[in-house]
């Protein structure tokens, strides 16, 4: 049987050329400065601010709304970035229902927040469309920093090191810096190169260069220490490079590849009626991952879309905002439900589940099984660290930190979702990323 026989129910071009448009625009468009105005009047700038408590990366979101609310937004956007360089981004894709706006005092009287994600996107765009970098570069230090990961924590670590006048390389095993701002989130929550957008201004602040190509420990580019007698100190921001298998026979059929890769080639694309589809799409898992992978399958044009998770809805890993998102484009979500065989000749065809239930051991597969028909097959299931860099300690499968990011190696720290501190976000990231080279700084000062 030929390559194309097995994978005929994978196609491109499912929709017109107005069709992926349509789909693909921006998920949530921006507010216009009278919107914004509006929105901002809702704020009570409350003094004990739980918005704030909030906000991993602390930003003081009575302070921009009331900045916003005055005309300034440009001083509001400063207020933003001091904490969280990359608010722009944060501002499309952080779950704010469960952080700033879920802890919004009118959440709890009116059952609607303050817009507190489009009002830091209103901020930090109409500063950075003016193409204005807000921060300048401390005198040199004479010191060197590598940064390993051009994804938020190694941008938020590079950006800061550099602003307090460090010397920066960022090396980076992609082609383009950004990291899963880049590779790994939905695109219709960041259209329009904005990724990329964000990175060039970030680098606005000079004395940071980008290595791309270049992957930790791989032959011909280098290990932690090539890096470490060629810097002062090193970050390591890289991520989770590996991905979890589903362990069952069969999973190297035809059809079946890791979600994460289809976000990526979806994001890189140039033409999205080139992109190859499925007809009954599955997708396994639970988090953030299954969720895009899923919608835009059904954005591209499958007919089917299944998301399939072990435990009940209200254990998902993605908020219950990302859910409905899903559910109201198409998706199916079929909970308490694990694979366990997959069915075809060569390519995949059917995906077989057994319901799960919870036992005094934890969770427990029943006897009741079902079948979903699949042509392609997407598993979200986590993602694993990878190589582990030597002298490193290792805790759950991610490099163990203490609270300023420093590893169990000198001179080493590190942040974002290849430490066990990670928690899956850009906001999360971002903050480790910067309180890290803080504490990078503060030790480089006093040696």
């Amino acid at each position: 049987m030929s390559h194309s026989q097995l994978t005929e129910g994978i196609v491109p071009g499912r929709l017109d050329t107005e069709g992926y448009c349509k789909n693909f625009t921006d998920v949530a468009p921006p507010l216009g400065v009278q919107e914004a105005r509006i929105a901002a009047d809702r704020c009570y700038f409350c003094h004990d601010a739980p918005c704030m408590e909030a906000c991993p990366t602390s930003i003081d979101v009575p302070l921009f709304i009331r900045q916003i609310s005055t005309g300034t937004p440009e001083a509001a956007a400063r207020t933003i970035f001091e904490q969280n360089i990359l608010g722009g981004m944060c501002a499309r894709v952080c779950p704010t229902e469960t952080l700033c706006e879920g802890a919004c005092v009118r959440m709890d009287s009116e059952g609607e927040p303050v817009e507190i994600g489009a009002l830091q996107r209103f901020a930090t765009d109409t500063l950075m469309a003016k193409q204005d970098h807000p921060f300048s570069r401390a005198p040199s230090t004479g010191k060197s920093v590598a940064v390993v990961g051009a994804g938020p924590a190694g941008l938020a670590a590079a950006h800061r090191l550099a602003m307090l006048g460090h010397e920066v390389t960022i090396y980076d095993a992609h082609a383009k810096p950004g990291g899963l701002n880049e590779y790994g989130i939905a695109s219709y929550k960041a259209p329009g190169g904005f990724a990329q957008a964000e990175v060039a201004w970030l680098l606005q602040i000079g004395s940071i260069t980008v290595v791309e190509n270049w992957q930790l420990g791989r032959k011909g580019d280098g290990d932690l220490a090539d890096l470490l007698g060629d810097h002062d100190a090193v970050f390591l921001g890289m991520g989770l490079s590996g991905v979890n298998a589903l362990r069952l026979e069969g999973e190297d059929k035809s059809g079946i590849r890791p979600a994460t890769e289809f976000i990526a080639e979806l994001r890189q694309a140039s033409d999205l009626a080139s992109l190859p589809v499925g007809r009954d799409v599955v997708v396994i898992g639970g988090g953030m991952t299954a969720v895009d992978a899923a919608v835009q399958s059904k954005l591209l044009g499958a007919l089917n879309v299944s998301l399939v998770y072990r435990r009940a809805r209200a254990e998902m890993p993605a908020s219950l905002h990302e859910q409905e998102h899903a559910l109201t484009h198409g998706v199916s979500i079929i909970e308490n439900a694990a694979p366990v065989a997959i069915h075809g000749n060569g390519a995949v065809r059917e995906v077989e589940f057994a319901y799960t239930r919870s036992g005094p051991d934890g969770l427990e597969m029943t006897d009741a099984t079902f079948r979903l028909p699949a042509d392609q097959v997407f598993k979200a299931i986590g993602q694993t660290l990878g190589d582990t860099p030597a002298k490193v300690e290792v805790a759950g499968g991610k490099i163990k930190v203490d609270g300023a990011g420093r590893t169990t190696a000198p001179r080493v720290w590190a942040g974002g979702d290849c430490t066990h501190a990670g928690e899956d976000l850009t906001v999360t990231a971002v903050a480790q990323g910067r309180d890290a080279a803080q504490d990078i700084h503060h030790v480089l000062m006093e040696g």
